[in-house]
């Protein structure tokens, strides 16, 4: 990394679980941060736009820096100094992946930095800092990731959706934390209900790449949604809302936002959305893109 090498970084936002594929399916969304990294002679700076301004004064604890310090180790390529400059357009703590995308952001700079092609080291590295891998697999290579985990490694396959596919977001102004919505969750579910979402998490992979009729079916839930209604209650009315009238829907990632899939990406008439900002997105089918800044 030499002083005044700088990368372009663009990292779309993702929606985890679908339904029943907790932890296990992320698909990429058409609503991007922007990253561009410059090698200075030294220090650290942040300059950032849009989505959490304030988040520049983190420093070394910033995500984007975090991710981009354990990626240029892995890479044995450490920047004398480092300016990053963010603009941010996915909202933050909303189920929208911006933490997977900040991480991905991260470690891309530092590969594009170093002249390295992305490789499955990197998911590695971004999916390490959440110790789940659906939202950083589905930035990283866009589409639908099918992500796991042996052990301390992250995998993950990419997967097309289909192209009839026309999501719609429903965002709250309401935020939430992951960490406090992990901690609803139960030590155990019953066999019926674990059942149930192997089920259903097989057959959104279906749903998503091939039959979007069975949307409906495929992104129900016992898993997670039931356990955490408390920390989102609008949200999870929204979702019985959008399903009582033929449309399916979940809770995106850790909430609040809820994702939709709609015939035409049109919501139903009369559908109250009060305190909900509907915006369709399209599917990002390429996933982080790098280039010379």
């Amino acid at each position: 990394m030499r002083v005044g090498d700088a990368v372009r970084v663009t990292v779309p936002a993702s929606t985890a679980n679908l339904g029943s594929g907790f932890d296990a399916l992320g698909m990429a969304l058409a609503l991007h941060d922007v990253v561009e990294a410059r090698v200075t002679d030294g220090g650290l700076s942040i300059e950032v736009t849009g989505e959490a301004p304030d988040s520049g004064r983190h420093g070394e604890r910033h995500l984007v820096v975090k991710a981009f310090r354990a990626a240029s180790r892995h890479l044995g390529a450490t920047p004398p100094g480092l300016a990053l400059r963010c603009v941010n357009a996915i909202p933050h703590s909303r189920g929208l992946g911006s933490s997977a995308s900040a991480l991905v952001a991260g470690v891309a700079a530092a590969y594009g930095l170093a002249g390295v092609p992305l490789d499955e080291h990197a998911l590695r590295i971004a999916a390490g800092f959440e110790g789940h891998a659906d939202n950083a697999a589905a930035s990283l290579s866009g589409g639908l990731a099918l992500a796991w985990a042996e052990g301390e490694e992250f995998h993950a396959l990419r997967l097309d959706p289909h192209p009839d596919l026309r999501p719609v977001v429903l965002i709250p102004h309401e935020r939430s934390a992951t960490a406090v919505t992990r901690g609803l969750l139960p030590d155990t579910v019953p066999h019926t209900d674990a059942a149930f979402a192997a089920g259903r998490c097989a057959l959104a992979v279906q749903a998503v790449t091939a039959r979007p009729d069975l949307l409906l079916a495929a992104t129900d839930d016992r898993l997670h949604q039931p356990y955490r209604e408390s920390a989102w209650p609008a949200t999870m009315a929204l979702v019985r809302a959008l399903r009582a009238r033929g449309v399916a829907a979940a809770v995106s990632g850790a909430g609040p936002t809820v994702i939709a899939f709609p015939r035409a990406g049109e919501l139903p008439s009369g559908l109250d959305t009060a305190g909900f900002e509907a915006r369709e997105l399209a599917v990002d089918r390429d996933g982080v893109r790098v280039e010379q800044a």
